[in-house]
């Protein structure tokens, strides 16, 4: 069951929620219209005018998941996300690994999964999400945004929308117990998979060198694969590679 705690504004809905996660129930969802400074992946700075988009973190307690399996709530939120705004505008969207989600090249979600462990298994997640759902204009640096309203020429009641993302979000956690459901889950994954279409694509790595490979596989550890163009295989972990698209590396 859904719990939410509406809040006039915080500098990080994952932040407050941190702080408080211990007492709350599973299924407890910190919301606001004004997130001040939200965080992303890598430390990135989430942009989000005032009222139009939706910031959220949602708790996931004893999602009977072992430590090493964590990959798995990180696939559960972001296949929840996709399949809700595809439903919603009726357009695909895709995951772009590890958990961005985007339309075409555009990237109109973004989501930071925060895991507390006790012992060998996960405590409880913080899932932390952004959506761009009625900015028309992004003035940060960010090189590719798009909002549902940019994609339609619609406004969306974020209330509604928040609504309907919790509740896929909570139905995709409460599987994760099952493994036959899990591996569910990442043949859906895999499937929204940006880029997953056997193309060479352009990737550059923490030096700064760029080359042009082929998505091969994300391991249920989020490991990915590529095949480089000389037909070589190579693993990467989080933040050892990046897409480059339009020239911006991502």
């Amino acid at each position: 069951m859904l719990h939410f705690i509406e809040l006039p504004t915080t500098p990080s809905t994952n932040t407050y929620l941190s702080h408080i996660a211990g007492e709350m129930l599973d299924g407890t969802v910190v919301y606001t219209d004004d997130q001040t400074a939200g965080r992303g992946q890598k430390g990135n700075h989430w942009e989000s005018e005032k009222g139009k988009n939706l910031t959220f973190s949602q708790l996931i307690k004893s999602p009977a998941v072992a430590a090493r399996d964590q990959f798995c709530i990180s696939q559960a939120v972001a296949v929840a996300v996709t399949q809700t705004l595809a439903e919603v505008i009726q357009q695909p969207f895709c995951v772009k690994w590890p958990n961005d989600i985007y339309w075409h090249d555009r990237k109109v979600c973004g989501m930071l999964i925060e895991n507390s462990l006790q012992g060998a298994t996960i405590d409880y997640s913080i899932a932390g999400v952004g959506i761009n759902v009625n900015q028309q204009h992004f003035v940060s640096d960010a090189p590719n945004p798009v909002s549902l309203h940019n994609i339609t020429g619609q406004d969306y009641d974020t209330r509604w929308l928040l609504q309907l993302v919790c509740e896929r979000i909570e139905q995709e956690a409460s599987l994760l117990a099952d493994n036959v459901a899990r591996q569910s889950l990442h043949q859906r994954y895999m499937a929204l998979l940006y880029r997953h279409d056997g193309a060479l694509h352009p990737f550059e790595d923490a030096q700064g060198h760029t080359w042009l490979a082929t998505i091969e596989s994300v391991a249920l550890d989020g490991v990915l694969t590529l095949r480089h163009q000389d037909g070589s295989s190579h693993h990467y972990l989080f933040k050892q590679v990046k897409h480059v698209i339009n020239q911006l590396a991502l």
